[in-house]
C-alpha cells in the first residue's frame, strides 16, 4: 500500500478504532488525522519532485477504483489534512463537557477520510462514493444534537437540497463514461463536442448544490445548527469545497461561454451572499454566508480561466474561515450564544481570541501582507484578464468591498461595549488549552500563507495572475468596505435590501419554500402512497389466503369423500371375493364334479356288448312310452 493511501486510511483506521474501543475519541481522532497529514506532506514532497503517485484498487468488473496524487491533489490533500489535524485537536477542548463524543469524533474522522478520498480520486466511482460519504457525514454532524428541531430541520435541508442537486453530476458521470468506456477520470476529460456541453453543465448543477451557490445557497445558513467544529471544518476544507475541487477536475470540458456562465454564477453568488453576510444578527450565519461569497469568487476565477488563482483562494480560505469559526466558537462557550446580541463586546473579555479573529477577519477582507490579499489581488487580476472582463471585473471587486464591510462590522460589534455588561474576565472553560492550541496554527497561517502563492503556482504548472491595477482595486475595496463597515450599520448599509438580504435572498422562503418543503411533502405523499398500497396488497393477500383456505378445506372434503367411496368399493370387492370363493367357486366345482359323476357312469354304460346296448335301448324306449302314455 502505498503512503498516499495513508492520508485516507490514517484517520479513516481512528474512525474504526473510536468505534472499538470507545475511548480517548478526541485524541484518537487527532492522531489519525496527523498520520494522515504526514503522509499528504511526504507525498507532496514527492510530487513537487516529479513523481505522480497512482495506486489502483480492486473495483467493478472492468472498472478498477484508482487513487492518483496529480499537483491538485496533492496540494488539496495537504490543506484538507492541515485542517482536519487543527480543526480535532480544537474539537476535543470544544466537546469537553459533551456527551456522545465516540459518536461525535468517529464522524469528524470519517468527513476527513471521506473528503481526501474524494481529492485523490482518480476515477469516477471513486469519487461518486467519496461524494456520497461526506453528503452522509455532514448529514450525521450538523444533526448531531438532534433533539433539538433546528439540528434536525437543517441537517434534512442540507441533505435534501445537495442531494437534489447531485443528479447533475450523476448525468455528467454516466455521460462521460458511456462516450468512453472508461471511468478513468483524466481519459473522460479528453471528449469534446455535445458530450463535453452536456457533462460540464451536469457537473456545474452539482457543483452549484454541494458549494451552496445561487440559487442554491440557502441551505448552508441553515447549517450553523451543528458544533462548530462541524461548521468550520464543513467551511474551510471539505463539504462547500468539493463543489469547486469538481469544477477544477473538470475544467478541461468548459468552452469559454461555459466558463462565462461558470464565471457569473460564482459572482452573483459573491454578492447575493456578501449581501447576505452584512445583514446577519448571528456571527455563524454571517460566516456561513461569507463562505458562500468566497467560494463563490473561487467559481469567477475558474470561469476567468484561471485554476491558479481559484486554488491559492481556496487555500487561502481554509485557513482564514476555519480561523474564523474556531475563534468563535471561543466566544460562544463565553457567551452561551453566537448571537451578535449576546456577543457584544465579547473580544474585551476574550482577547486572544479576538486577536485571531481580527488576523483572519483582516486577511479576508485583504488587508496586506496577510493571506487574503494575495490570494484576493489573484482573483480580481483573473477577472481583469478574462476576455469577459466588462463582467466578471466589477463582480470581483464588489465582492471585495462586501468582504470589507462584513468583516468591520463582525469587528465592531465584537469589540463595542456591551451596555449594562462587565468586561471582567469569564471563568475559563477546562478546554480552552486544546482550542487554543487548535486556532493560533491556523491564524499563523492567515498570516503567511501569501508567502505560497507562488510555490502553488509552480506545483500546479499555472500561472497565478498578478496585476497593479487589481492590487490597487483590492487595497481601495478593502479600506472602504472595513471603513462602512464598522461606522454604519447593516440596516443603513442595505437600505430596503435589508430583510431580504436577512433572509438570504430566499423566495417564498427560499429552496426551503420552492424545493425542500415541496420535495418533503411529495415524500409524505409517496409514503402516504406506499403505504395503502402496502395494505392493498395486504388485503389481497388476506383474500387470498382466504381463498387458500376454503379451497383447502374443500379438497379436504373431496379427499373426504374419495376415502368413503374408496371404503364403500372395497367393501363391495370384499363382498364380491367372499361371495366368489364361497358360492359361486364352489357350485361350479359342485357342478363340475356331478358332470364327471354322469360321465363315468355313462362311461360305464359304453361296453362294446351289443346285447346290453339292444337292452338299454328298450330299457328307454319303454320309459318313453310309458311316459307319453302318462302324459
Amino acid at each position: 500500500m502505498s503512503v498516499s493511501a495513508a492520508i485516507i486510511l490514517g484517520p479513516l483506521a481512528a474512525a474504526a478504532l473510536i468505534l472499538l474501543i470507545r475511548r480517548w475519541p478526541g485524541r484518537l481522532a487527532a492522531a489519525g488525522a496527523l498520520v494522515g497529514w504526514l503522509a499528504a506532506a511526504a507525498t507532496l514532497l514527492r510530487v513537487a519532485g516529479g513523481d505522480a503517485p497512482a495506486t489502483l484498487l480492486p473495483g467493478l468488473p472492468g472498472f478498477p477504483l484508482r487513487l492518483v496524487v496529480d499537483p491538485l491533489g496533492a496540494l488539496l490533500a495537504i490543506t484538507v489534512a492541515t485542517i482536519g489535524v487543527l480543526v480535532l485537536v480544537y474539537a476535543v477542548g470544544y466537546m469537553w463537557e459533551e456527551r456522545d463524543q465516540v459518536r461525535f469524533f468517529a464522524t469528524m474522522a470519517f468527513f476527513v477520510a471521506a473528503m481526501q478520498a474524494l481529492v485523490l480520486a482518480g476515477d469516477w466511482l471513486l469519487f461518486l462514493a467519496a461524494w456520497e460519504l461526506i453528503a452522509l457525514a455532514s448529514y450525521l454532524l450538523i444533526g448531531f444534537w438532534f433533539a433539538r428541531p433546528d439540528a434536525g430541520d437543517a441537517a434534512t435541508r442540507a441533505f435534501v437540497t445537495t442531494r437534489a442537486a447531485d443528479l447533475g453530476l450523476y448525468i455528467g458521470v454516466f455521460t462521460l463514461a458511456r462516450a468512453t468506456g472508461t471511468t478513468e477520470i483524466a481519459a473522460t476529460l479528453a471528449v469534446a463536442g455535445t458530450t463535453a456541453t452536456i457533462a460540464a453543465l451536469g457537473f456545474l448543477v452539482a457543483a452549484i448544490g454541494k458549494s451552496a451557490q445561487a440559487p442554491l445557497q440557502g441551505w448552508l445558513l441553515d447549517a450553523m445548527a451543528g458544533p462548530t467544529p462541524v461548521s468550520a471544518l464543513l467551511h474551510s476544507a471539505t463539504l462547500v469545497v468539493a463543489g469547486v475541487v469538481l469544477l477544477a477536475r473538470v475544467s478541461p470540458l468548459m468552452s469559454a461561454d461555459l466558463r462565462l456562465i461558470v464565471g457569473l454564477v460564482g459572482g452573483a453568488t459573491a454578492l447575493l451572499a456578501g449581501l447576505t453576510a452584512v445583514a446577519q444578527r448571528d456571527l455563524k450565519r454571517l460566516l456561513a454566508a461569507s463562505t458562500s461569497s468566497q467560494l463563490g469568487l473561487m467559481l469567477l476565477a475558474l470561469g476567468a480561466g484561471s485554476l491558479g488563482a481559484a486554488a491559492v483562494h481556496l487555500v487561502a480560505n481554509a485557513a482564514m474561515k476555519s480561523a474564523l469559526f474556531l475563534a468563535a466558537g471561543l466566544f460562544q462557550h463565553a457567551r452561551q450564544s453566537t448571537a451578535f446580541a449576546d456577543l457584544t463586546g465579547v473580544g474585551r473579555v476574550r482577547r486572544p481570541a479576538f486577536i485571531a479573529m481580527v488576523i483572519a477577519g483582516l486577511a479576508l477582507a485583504g488587508v496586506p501582507p496577510l493571506a487574503g490579499f494575495w490570494s484576493k489581488d489573484a482573483v480580481i487580476a483573473a477577472a481583469l484578464a478574462a476576455t469577459t472582463r466588462g463582467l466578471l471585473g466589477p463582480l470581483a471587486v464588489a465582492a471585495s468591498v462586501l468582504t470589507g464591510i462584513y468583516v468591520g462590522r463582525m469587528l465592531q460589534l465584537l469589540w463595542q461595549p456591551a451596555a449594562g455588561r462587565g468586561e471582567e474576565e469569564r471563568p475559563v472553560d477546562p478546554g480552552n488549552a486544546w482550542m487554543g492550541a487548535g486556532l493560533a496554527p491556523l491564524a499563523t497561517l492567515a498570516i503567511v500563507l501569501g508567502l505560497a502563492v507562488k510555490p502553488i503556482g509552480e506545483l500546479l504548472g499555472v500561472e497565478v495572475p498578478e496585476d497593479t491595477l487589481a492590487l490597487a482595486l483590492g487595497l481601495v475595496a478593502a479600506a472602504i468596505g472595513l471603513a462602512a463597515g464598522w461606522l454604519l450599520p447593516a440596516a443603513r448599509l442595505l437600505g430596503p435590501a435589508y430583510d431580504v438580504a436577512l433572509r438570504g435572498f430566499r423566495l417564498d422562503d427560499g429552496l426551503d419554500g420552492l424545493v425542500v418543503r415541496p420535495l418533503l411533502a411529495l415524500a409524505r405523499a409517496s409514503y402516504r402512497r406506499d403505504r395503502s398500497l402496502h395494505a392493498a396488497v395486504l388485503g389481497v393477500g388476506r383474500r387470498a389466503l382466504g381463498v387458500a383456505a376454503a379451497a383447502w378445506r374443500l379438497d379436504n372434503r373431496i379427499h373426504a369423500l374419495v376415502n368413503d367411496v374408496g371404503a364403500a368399493a372395497l367393501a363391495v370387492a370384499r363382498v364380491a371375493r367372499l361371495s366368489d370363493e364361497a358360492a359361486i367357486e364352489v357350485l361350479i366345482a359342485d357342478l363340475v364334479a356331478g358332470t364327471r359323476r354322469l360321465g363315468a357312469r355313462a362311461r360305464r354304460l359304453q361296453t362294446g356288448l351289443v346285447h346290453r346296448e339292444l337292452l338299454v335301448a328298450a330299457s328307454a324306449a319303454a320309459l318313453v312310452l310309458i311316459l307319453v302314455l302318462l302324459s
